[in-house]
């Protein structure tokens, strides 16, 4: 039986690059294995589900290492849990040296195994390199002020109300915490941060 593995880092990056390669083959989409994550490591469930799936002497096609995963380490495990310990052929497209099918003489056994090598550094290296400008691009974003993360929500409209009660010890933290629909902590941190931000404004003014 022949199979296809596809893996993109996230979920909004587009797969059909790899899905029209791999259809191309002739392999029906019941038999293609998607993975929407980070190929950091193996831990991905279709990843998972296609490996308990494969039989001896079944081929399993990517359309590159990198595809495959970008953890010089771990590339090298699976492979050869693959290929030695459940005798499944693999294919990379993108690398005609890198199919098991095909020089099985010790000279092409080194050759592939040295490709293998080469290239799983590259995809890890690639992977450190983009992780690095992610970083890089992160801090200079900060720096230009911009924010991260969901938007603050905005305050209720009787937050007003019920914090000057609170505050004049009309209801307790409590009581004024469920008139505004909110944990306690929540209402108690937003109220300081009120707070100060009055403080803030009559010192200005």
């Amino acid at each position: 039986m022949e199979y296809g593995y596809i893996r993109v880092s996230s979920t909004d990056q587009n797969e059909n690059r790899q899905l029209v390669v791999l259809r191309g083959k002739g392999i029906p989409d019941r038999r293609l294995y998607i993975d929407k994550q980070s190929g950091k490591d193996f831990d991905r469930p279709k990843y998972k589900r296609l490996v308990r799936r494969l039989r001896p002497g079944d081929v399993l096609y990517v359309l590159s290492i990198d595809r495959l995963g970008r953890n010089y380490k771990e590339i090298q495990e699976q492979w050869r849990l693959l290929t030695k310990e459940k005798g499944v052929e693999i294919c990379v497209l993108d690398m005609p040296l890198l199919d098991t099918r095909q020089g099985k003489d010790l000279l092409g056994t080194f050759i592939a195994d040295l490709v293998l090598q080469i290239l799983s550094f590259v995809a890890q290296s690639e992977r450190e390199s983009i992780k690095k400008r992610q970083a890089e691009g992160i801090a200079a974003a900060k720096a230009r002020g911009v924010r991260f993360g969901r938007p603050p929500r905005p305050l209720p409209d009787n937050f007003y109300e019920i914090h000057t009660a609170w505050r004049n010890k009309k209801i307790v933290l409590r009581q004024a915490a469920e008139a505004c629909g909110m944990p306690e902590g929540t209402f108690y941190a937003k109220a300081i941060k009120f707070e100060k931000k009055e403080q803030s404004t009559a010192i200005n003014l």
